[in-house]
């Protein structure tokens, strides 16, 4: 597949990915209990990201975050020249399901932005239950990492790749149930960026966090994954795209 086929694919996927997802509860008239939002907006982020895969037709090569095209291109299993124009093509595609969020949450009366906060990721007096930034990066680089790396292996073998979209969502929606407390769950710097750039003020001052903590995380995995498939003999799929 061309690039900019490939390019129009994670944009699109991206923005489904966060319009869904962070949808979960902008779109909610009537906030639920926490548990309850927790629970609503993990699912919505996994079935979201396995709905992607599987449309993209390519399961487990495409990625929707920036994190996951890190961690690929340091694993060796996609070209670094592309991962440029995949984080730009996820950070558009995210900053237009953002958009399009915002305007069907504004068709609801006294709706706003700064209230809802669309998702927005923080930490301190802006995580949901008050987590130190020391604690909301640790965790952002741990869930990244985890999920990379499942990434990487799930996409490592012909049999792996027949249940990666699924497998893939259903990691993210466990990775969020465990996030979502401490930061609204992130592990996706173009996930974070789109609401953000909407909320504005606070949400902008610590977006950094969640791009350094998950491009971190993401690296890692790659480093990980490489020495792995080394000693293991792992010989990854070939695809068209270079993953």
């Amino acid at each position: 597949m061309k690039l900019g086929r490939r390019l129009a694919v994670e944009g699109a996927g991206t923005a489904w990915l966060v319009f869904a997802g962070c949808a979960a509860t902008a779109l909610n008239a009537s906030p639920p209990s926490q548990g309850l939002d927790v629970l609503e907006m993990a699912a919505a982020f996994g079935l979201a990201l396995t709905v992607a895969n599987y449309a993209a037709a390519r399961a487990a090569s495409a990625h929707f975050n920036p994190a996951v095209t890190i961690g690929y291109a340091v694993s060796g299993r996609f070209p670094v020249r592309d991962a440029a124009p995949y984080l730009a093509a996820q950070t558009i595609g995210a900053i237009l399901g953002a958009a399009l969020l915002v305007r069907v949450a504004s068709g609801r009366p006294g709706f706003s932005v700064a209230v809802s906060d669309l998702g927005s990721n923080g930490y301190d007096d802006h995580s949901p239950t008050d987590y130190a930034l020391g604690a909301v990066f640790l965790l952002e680089v741990a869930a990244t990492f985890v999920f990379v790396l499942f990434h990487l292996l799930m996409s490592s073998t012909a049999a792996r790749r027949k249940t990666a979209a699924l497998a893939v969502g259903a990691c993210l929606a466990a990775i969020y149930l465990i996030a979502i407390p401490v930061s609204n769950g992130g592990a996706n710097p173009a996930r974070s960026t789109g609401p953000a750039l909407f909320v504005g003020e606070w949400a902008l001052d610590q977006l950094w966090l969640f791009w350094a903590a998950p491009l971190l995380g993401g690296a890692a995995a790659g480093v990980v994954y490489r020495l792995v498939s080394r000693r293991s003999r792992i010989v990854p799929m070939p695809s068209r795209d270079g993953v």
